[in-house]
């Protein structure tokens, strides 16, 4: 296994850090460990798209009966313009 040696870490950090440990249980060195693999657990995989990740914030809160939305077709947008 690798090792990583981190310094001139702000103490406020560390004591953070520590209790964060305590809270979970586990070693400081635990922790750290367990944050790297949290953090790095989805590095190289494909990204959502916001409209998929909205979706799944949303999946399962259903609407009502009568409560549908309408479609909107045909809509003709404006383009702006920032010229004075």
């Amino acid at each position: 296994m690798a090792q990583l040696v981190v310094r001139r870490l702000d103490a406020k950090v560390k004591a953070k850090l520590q209790r964060r440990a305590k809270n979970h249980g586990r070693s400081m060195e635990e922790e750290v460990r367990e944050i790297l693999r949290d953090a790095t657990k989805n590095e190289g995989a494909p990204s959502k798209g916001l409209g998929t990740q909205i979706a799944e914030l949303f999946q399962g809160i259903g609407l009502r009966p009568g409560e549908e939305l309408a479609e909107i077709h045909d809509i003709k947008l404006r383009v702006p313009s920032f010229e004075e």
